[in-house]
């Protein structure tokens, strides 16, 4: 494996692992500014990790939303260039007001590191999972 193949393979799994444990600014972090998000569950596609950081800090308010435990599997990342895809299947333990949950999902997420930087997120895709 080279070492970009590491580095953004490293970055996806620190993304991850913020957001299994919970650290929501490591988390956001991750992200670059102007980065796009689709989730299956919006009805949308947000604009920035601003605009999906209100959605998440909605849903902590108003739905007791909190990430209890994140699992990655059928992991895979493709490099070209500066950018990175990673795909992977993610099943994830949430809680709200509602009780516990566990969700079943796919997951795309592109990484682009700009010259001298660090890899960042720039794009997440999450869809439900067939069976």
């Amino acid at each position: 494996m080279s070492n970009d193949h590491d580095t953004a393979l490293a970055a996806a799994d620190a993304l991850i692992a913020a957001f299994a444990e919970g650290r929501t600014d490591d988390y956001f972090a991750a992200f670059a500014a102007d980065a796009t998000f689709v989730f299956h569950t919006t009805g949308r596609r947000l604009e920035s990790t601003q605009e999906y950081r209100d959605l998440w800090q909605r849903w902590s308010e108003e739905d007791g939303f909190r990430v209890l435990s994140c699992d990655s599997d059928d992991r895979r990342l493709q490099l070209f260039g500066d950018t990175a895809v990673f795909t992977h299947a993610v099943t994830t333990r949430v809680s709200t007001t509602a009780g516990e949950e566990v969700l079943h999902e796919r997951e795309t997420i592109v990484l682009h590191r700009a010259d001298g930087e660090d890899w960042r997120a720039v794009h997440e895709h999450l869809s439900a999972a067939t069976e």
